[in-house]
């Protein structure tokens, strides 16, 4: 080979990879700027702040959703065996719903600024999140290579979807249909959470790349609130309700406490993970303190929110900081092997 060849093939590389290994993982990072847009709405309508600033961050969820779906696409296209192998990872698996729920995130963003623009994006999403979850659990049945050391927090991704759902189903479909995911992600919800619980109590710890995925923890519960609680009208907080909100802030508080334990694990994509629970324990607090007008709701919504957004101004900054030294489109850092997820 030549020199010339030699400095072409080298500069061609890193060109290749970045494209061949741009990762599903990353609308995780679109989950939580539409979590903390809607956020913002909430913020906006009960505590008096700036509407431009649910503006502002509503544009940014859109761009950079259009930037990393043609990115993504064209990563189909060019490396389709590189999707495939994504498909059949026990981590990246379950990160394709992330696509399904920005969609779904979306939706509510554009509810009220764009009726038709929003119905369809419920639409491809709510019906992209359905064939996902049959296509995911499907193979969760009939597999070959499945062991508990492969469960993780981010199994909950696919049930979580079915969960939001009916957040925009209410106002674009028929309210049985909002019923329907309602079911489908909370008896799924409560199964994946034994098993969850039963792989972290009883088995090796999880890679340390994969502990912030343990605030995904915190979303079913969240987000089941907050589904429940619109499937009923808003006529008042109710028993059941207040279950899956107050074991969503036990979850959290649990969680805040291990915080000098995730702060030691290096950056990753999977911090991202860390996002849109928050985000959704945030909207549930707000919902609380428009329900029961008691103002510790409202501290919880609006501190939340706060670390929120200091997070994701955090991770945007640490994530252009990968893509910039070429750290960030690379080879899946989690092993496929039980074995190796558990060191």
């Amino acid at each position: 080979m030549s020199e010339q060849q030699a400095t072409t093939e080298q500069h061609s590389m890193p060109l290749e990879r970045s494209s061949a290994f741009f990762p599903i993982n990353i609308f995780g990072a679109i989950m939580g700027y539409a979590g903390l847009t809607l956020g913002l709405k909430q913020a906006h309508d009960l505590l008096g702040i700036s509407i431009s600033v649910f503006y502002t961050f509503a544009l940014l969820s859109t761009i950079l959703f259009i930037v990393f779906s043609i990115t993504y696409l064209i990563k189909l296209v060019k490396y389709p065996k590189s999707v495939i192998s994504e498909f059949d990872h026990p981590v990246s698996l379950h990160f394709f719903p992330t696509f399904s729920i920005s969609l779904l995130l979306l939706s509510l963003i554009y509810l009220d600024m764009a009726y038709d623009v929003a119905r369809v994006m419920w639409i491809l999403g709510a019906t992209l999140q359905f064939f996902l979850l049959l296509f995911i659990l499907n193979n969760w049945i009939h597999h070959e290579k499945w062991q508990i050391t492969h469960m993780n927090p981010a199994w909950f991704i696919p049930v979580v979807g079915a969960i939001v759902v009916p957040l925009g189903a209410v106002h674009f479909v028929d309210m049985e249909v909002a019923w329907f995911f309602f079911s489908i992600g909370l008896v799924f919800w409560i199964i994946l959470n034994s098993i969850v619980m039963y792989r972290l109590f009883f088995h090796p710890p999880m890679m340390k790349v994969l502990e912030p995925t343990l605030f995904i923890l915190i979303a079913p519960p969240s987000v089941g609130f907050i589904s429940y609680m619109t499937l009923n009208g808003m006529v008042g907080v109710d028993e059941f309700a207040r279950i899956l909100y107050y074991i969503a802030l036990f979850l959290m508080i649990m969680l805040f406490t291990q915080v000098p334990r995730f702060i030691k694990v290096p950056f990753a994509l999977s911090w991202w993970a860390y996002t849109f629970p928050l985000a959704a324990f945030s909207l549930a607090s707000f919902m609380m303190f428009e329900q029961l007008h008691k103002v510790f709701f409202s501290y919880v919504a609006s501190l939340t929110l706060a670390v929120l957004f200091a997070l994701i101004v955090h991770l945007t900054f640490k994530t252009i900081m990968a893509i910039k030294n070429k750290k960030m489109c690379v080879p899946p850092q989690v092993p496929a092997s039980p074995q190796a997820s558990e060191k």
